[in-house]
């Protein structure tokens, strides 16, 4: 048995008796980050991030025993040496360091290299074994500089204000929400928001991100005039009955699925935004390369590729199975 054993619960760490992200309730778990993929309610205790501890309070049962640590400090369970660090993904998402006995393994969770106002920089850690993410581990997902995407929506956005028409822009509601609000340019016009992204907003701005204005939906008369307005929305809102009060509306939505321009026409889309909050291809590529690692696991996604990728390079790598397969998920949860 290694330092970290995949079972039917989830990542197991036998040394130090502790799950990562498991899919189970287990005794005790170490949590990377709020996602209802990675955060499962039932477990006797949680840890996580100093950062991410009223999001996880928010979507655990209230009777929950979590217990948060600041980034980088070392935590000791059973003689394991456990540390969280930011992984650049949402606010307070972490990647797991396990340090036992001169082994090192990290456990990344979900995460991205772009930089990002509202959630803390990607931190690449030196480890003996690696287990990665692949959600976009195919060569054909490389993001355009974010800039040049908020460029784009800011003025897809005014091009439906000047043709009177109201502007849904769908995202998910943890994370994804929060970084479209801080790119877009309140300058144009009132942003409203559904309020499946409303809590999770409220609780990025007592964390101290800087937002601007939102408005709730709920809170305007039946008969508002739309126009001209943004109105975030997850992607589960979309052709509902909710979503027909913005009369003539034009969607979007805000997904590194969008780079697949089948993605879009699929979902009868006017406009696709390839943003997402995972790395994409080069980013996994660079991620790896930082940690010196020479056994890496690959789960979530397109694991197969990554796995042929990295063997031809002369490294020990393996696909594991997850039971979720990351932002495919997160649309249902919100």
């Amino acid at each position: 048995m290694g330092l970290l054993d995949l079972t039917p619960a989830g990542l197991y760490c036998a040394a130090g008796d502790f799950y990562v992200d498991p899919w189970q309730p287990v005794a005790r778990a170490v949590v990377t980050h709020a996602h209802g993929d990675h955060l499962r309610p039932g477990s006797g205790a949680y840890l996580v991030a100093g950062s991410g501890l009223e999001l996880a309070r928010a979507r655990l049962p209230f009777d929950s025993t979590i217990r948060s640590v600041p980034y980088g400090e070392a935590h000791v369970l059973n003689g394991v040496r456990v540390s969280l660090h930011p992984a650049g993904h949402v606010l307070g998402s972490a990647q797991v360091r396990i340090e036992y006995q001169g082994e090192v393994w990290v456990v990344s969770g979900d995460y991205k290299l772009e930089p990002d106002p509202t959630c803390t920089a990607f931190e690449p850690l030196q480890c003996h074994g690696f287990i990665t993410e692949c959600t976009f581990g195919l060569p054909i997902y490389r993001w355009a500089p974010q800039d040049e995407v908020f460029a784009a929506i800011n003025s897809w956005w005014r091009g439906n204000q000047s043709r009177g028409r109201a502007t849904i822009l769908l995202g998910y509601a943890l994370g994804k929400a929060q970084r479209l609000l801080a790119g877009l340019d309140p300058g144009i016009g009132p942003i409203c928001t559904h309020g499946a992204m409303d809590r999770m907003t409220a609780l990025y701005r007592e964390a101290g991100v800087v937002l601007p204005p939102t408005a709730a939906v709920a809170s305007f008369p039946a008969r508002h005039d739309w126009s001209g307005s943004l109105i975030l929305a997850p992607p589960g809102a979309e052709a509902t009955p909710w979503a027909r009060r913005f009369g003539d509306a034009a969607t979007g939505f805000a997904s590194g699925w969008m780079q697949v321009r089948g993605n879009r026409r699929r979902q009868a889309l006017d406009r696709g935004f390839a943003l997402s909050d995972h790395a994409d291809w080069p980013g996994l590529l660079s991620a790896i390369e930082a940690t010196g690692a020479t056994t890496v696991w690959a789960t979530h996604g397109f694991t197969a590729p990554m796995v042929r990728f990295l063997g031809g390079r002369g490294l020990e790598v393996r696909a594991i199975a997850t039971r979720f397969e990351g932002e495919r998920e997160e649309p249902a949860e919100a």
